[in-house]
């Protein structure tokens, strides 16, 4: 009975994990173009020699669709490459640990993205209002 309540709830609790998601990784963008919040990366998005600055690009417009739940498949698959990308150039060259290298949150994002790829959006998406628009 406590299952069926539990598996009931699932695609909100999926939008939920997305939307909280997809606006954690959308203020990692806002710091480095937006300077807020601020913070040690605030405006380095600017320095386009930076690798970081695409990072940012993509941390920007996927952040944005994934919160939203637009496009939400592709802009996962593309945030979780950032990050896979993100931590493998960015952190392990700082050790192997990535509790050490502070590659943790690249690699818990790449996962949860790369999860969305194949789970969809959930619930409260304008994934799901567009399809429910093209049925009609």
């Amino acid at each position: 009975m406590l299952r069926d309540q539990l598996d009931q709830r699932a695609p909100v609790m999926l939008a939920l994990i997305r939307i909280m998601s997809g606006l954690l990784f959308l203020a990692h963008g806002t710091q480095k173009f937006l300077w807020f919040p601020a913070g040690e990366r605030a405006g380095s998005g600017w320095a386009f020699a930076d690798p970081a600055a695409v990072a940012g690009i993509v941390e920007l417009t996927a952040g944005t669709l994934i919160a939203l739940g637009l496009f939400t498949r592709p802009a996962a698959f593309l945030a979780s490459g950032t990050m896979a990308g993100a931590f493998f150039i960015g952190h392990l060259p700082h050790g192997f640990w990535p509790v050490n290298n502070m590659g943790d949150a690249a690699i818990l994002y790449c996962f949860i993205f790369l999860y969305f790829v194949f789970a969809g959006p959930g619930s409260f998406s304008l994934d799901a209002a567009r399809t429910s628009l093209q049925r009609r």
